[in-house]
């Protein structure tokens, strides 16, 4: 989560697109690869990518059921992300070698996979879950907990999640949209990467000159 501002998401749909898609984004500064599994080719994908950038951290996303993590976990993926988390989810969590970033939602939530182990976790869908203010007020009753907030966030607004304390990272589909996934153009992509791995000094700029924005505590 400390690698990289942004955590691209990625729905790949044609298996071919798979390492020309990840190598625009890793050249363009984002280590950390999410691939959803949503398509029949996303475990192919990661296996490949895994194997063609063995320097990028490439991880498996949208695990909803237990069976997703052995799927996962034989392509090889470096870590999880779920949208929610369950007993189910939990358990076979523990039968995996890679982290699990689990998706949470409120703060009932939270505390609860914070009981399961959980103290990086995933604020999801983002913008519906309250945003910006959420997270803020998450962070007073609940220090110890870091977030990697997804769903709506765009690069306009990534950098008000990133100038939170609370937030180590955001995931966003922007940096790779599928207009530019299917016509190729990767030197397109590569430059929305670059931007994108921009916005952590953009983000520190902005607490500095706004300390109330990351701040943890309610007024």
């Amino acid at each position: 989560m400390s690698l990289a501002p942004v955590i691209p998401v990625l729905t790949i749909e044609r298996i071919e697109d798979a390492v020309p898609l990840c190598k625009a984004l890793f050249d363009g500064g984002l280590r950390v690869l999410e691939i959803t599994l949503r398509t029949d080719v996303a475990l192919a994908a990661i296996a490949r990518v895994r194997e063609a950038l063995p320097d990028a951290i490439v991880g498996a996303g949208t695990l909803t059921q237990a069976r997703d993590f052995n799927a996962a976990n034989s392509a090889r993926a470096q870590f999880g992300v779920s949208p929610g988390l369950s007993g189910e989810l939990i358990a076979a969590a523990r039968t995996v070698q890679f982290p699990l970033l689990p998706g949470v939602m409120t703060p009932s939530e939270v505390i609860s996979a914070r009981a399961a182990g959980f103290d990086a976790l995933k604020l999801f869908p983002a913008e519906q879950a309250g945003g910006v203010a959420m997270l803020r007020a998450i962070g007073a009753p609940l220090p110890d907990v870091v977030f990697c907030p997804t769903g709506g966030i765009t690069r306009a607004t990534a950098p008000d999640y990133l100038a939170l304390s609370n937030v180590r990272c955001v995931g966003g589909s922007w940096v790779a949209p599928r207009t530019l996934i299917q016509r190729g153009d990767w030197k397109a992509i590569q430059s929305l990467a670059a931007d994108a791995f921009a916005l952590r000094a953009s983000a520190i700029d902005r607490s500095m000159k706004n300390p109330a924005v990351a701040t943890k505590t309610q007024e």
